[in-house]
This record gives C-alpha cells, sequence and structure tokens, in this order.
C-alpha cells in the first residue's frame, strides 16, 4: 500500500452525496422533509432545539474563513453608527426638519473628526508587513456598518489591505458598507458570537464616541480584561470630552465599585497617531511602522 493510498479520503465527501441525494425518485417517502438530509433542512436547523448547533456553526465559519485567509491577529474598531463623515456633515445640518433635529445634527457633526482619525489609524494599522510565512497582523476589523465602522475599512482600502466586517442581522433592512473585504464579510445571528470573534484575534482596539452598542462591546471588553479572563491589550478610548460627559469613571473608583487601577485598562487618545504609539509602546516592536 503506498502512502497515497494510506492518506487518501476513504468516505464520499457530503457534496457528492448530495448530488446523488438530488436524483431520488419522487415518491410519498423522498419528497417528505423528514427524508431531507439532516444539514440541508432549513427548516429543521431553525428549530429551538438546533440552537446549540447553529451557535457553534456560527463560531466556526468565521474561523475557518480567517484562518485560511492567514489573519493572525485584528485592529478592532467600535464606534457609533450615526457619526457624518466631514464632507456630509454640513448637508445633514441643513437637512434637519426641527430646531432639535439641527442641534443633534452639528452635535453629530462636531464628532465628524473621529470620522478621519479611524480612518488614518486603519491607513496605519493596514501597512503593518505580513510575516515570511504570510501571516497578517493587525487587519483592521470593524462591525461592518457605516459611519466610523465606515471609515475603519476604508482606511484600510486606502491602503489596498484586506479588511474584516462582522455584521449583525437586524430588524430593518442594512448592507454592509462597500469598503469591507468581501470575502471577510461576516453576518451574524447572534451578537454573542460576534462579540467573541471581535475579541478573539484582538491585538489592539480603539473605542471611538458611540451609542448602546459601542458601550455594550467597550464595557463588555473592560470586564474580561478585569477579570483576567482576557489577557491586557492596548484599549484606546477616543474622545474624552465626550466619554467624561456621559460616564463618570473617577465616580466608579471614588464609589469603590472598580478600583483606582481599573482606570489604567484603557488610555485616552484623540489622533490616530496618540493611538499608534500608544501601540508601539506596549508591544515595543520594530515592525510597527511608524514607531521611533
Amino acid at each position: 500500500m503506498t502512502k497515497k493510498e494510506i492518506e487518501e479520503r476513504k468516505f464520499r465527501p457530503a457534496k457528492q452525496e448530495v448530488k446523488d441525494a438530488a436524483k431520488n425518485l419522487h415518491t410519498p417517502q423522498t419528497t417528505s422533509a423528514a427524508y431531507t438530509l439532516a444539514f440541508q433542512d432549513r427548516d429543521f436547523l431553525l428549530r429551538d432545539d438546533l440552537r446549540p448547533v447553529r451557535f457553534q456553526l456560527e463560531l466556526l465559519k468565521p474561523e475557518l474563513l480567517m484562518n485560511e485567509a492567514k489573519i493572525e491577529s485584528t485592529f478592532v474598531f467600535y464606534g457609533s453608527a450615526r457619526i457624518p463623515e466631514p464632507e456630509k456633515a454640513q448637508a445633514r445640518i441643513e437637512a434637519a426638519a426641527s430646531e432639535e433635529e439641527r442641534r443633534i445634527a452639528e452635535r453629530l457633526a462636531a464628532k465628524s473628526k473621529y470620522y478621519d482619525e479611524a480612518r488614518r489609524l486603519a491607513n496605519i494599522a493596514a501597512r503593518y508587513p505580513a510575516g515570511e510565512d504570510g501571516k497578517q497582523n493587525f487587519v483592521v476589523c470593524s462591525g461592518g456598518g457605516p459611519s466610523i465602522m465606515e471609515a475603519a475599512n476604508r482606511g484600510a482600502a486606502d491602503m489596498d489591505a484586506p479588511s474584516i466586517g462582522m455584521n449583525i442581522v437586524l430588524p430593518h433592512e442594512q448592507a454592509p458598507n462597500i469598503y469591507v473585504t468581501p470575502e471577510l464579510s461576516f453576518q451574524f445571528h447572534y451578537f454573542a458570537l460576534r462579540k467573541m470573534h471581535f475579541l478573539l484575534r484582538a491585538r489592539a482596539l480603539a473605542v471611538f464616541p458611540g451609542g448602546f452598542g459601542t458601550f455594550d462591546e467597550f464595557f463588555e471588553l473592560l470586564t474580561l480584561v478585569q477579570t483576567g479572563k482576557m489577557k491586557p491589550i492596548p484599549i484606546l478610548l477616543f474622545g474624552k470630552e465626550f466619554w467624561s460627559k456621559v460616564v463618570d469613571f473617577e465616580a466608579l473608583a471614588d464609589e469603590g465599585v472598580i478600583a483606582h487601577r481599573d482606570l489604567e485598562l484603557f488610555t485616552w487618545v484623540e489622533t490616530a497617531e496618540d493611538a499608534w504609539s500608544t501601540v508601539c509602546r506596549f508591544y515595543k516592536d520594530d515592525n510597527l511602522m511608524g514607531c521611533d
């Protein structure tokens, strides 16, 4: 027996089985849902009893595809889906139909600078060289949506570099932003699995002003690091004026519900250069472009 014969596959592949199953004669038995191959039976897979299987599939599919793309680590971007890019900020203000809408539009426009900062930071991260084995590090990863997420993917696209988008199914119609690499554009049903994939490969994470979703992702990350479930990584918090207004971090420490040292879990930054310098200091890596 040759080595080839020892290593060759002995069982017929599932793809072939699917083709053969399609040739079945149409009888009351073969047309029954019970006869459908389990992995082709959509109604069966969507049963409540199959939730653990769907969890496993949603964990496994992105993992396999990112492994195949040789993505070793990521630079994750969290932030609002509502902050406009600077070029569109004024148009939104002018389109306001009431004083309240105008006030909100003006406040969002004031934060539009963070669109540019996210894009520039992604520019920098995207320049990190691939290893000799082709493995890629600090690959830009976002939630795949508009605003800050779009800026991150766009920044990588500026460098002709791949970037990841992890979208989520929502009741209202949406689509991934156009800058996500199509082969790395993922859609999730479960928020929990999406957040897990954000962090499994994360080696740096930038948090920009945002709402409930950003709070959820940011505070879960802080909890994981605080409790030792995850090793520390650079957590770069953009927009001290915004965050200090909506969250009194010092008060949490003063009240004793967190320790004062927990405030060191993240670093305040305002520019892409500040953020990248923090990553440089954390890893002390000469390969980090722009590190002096």
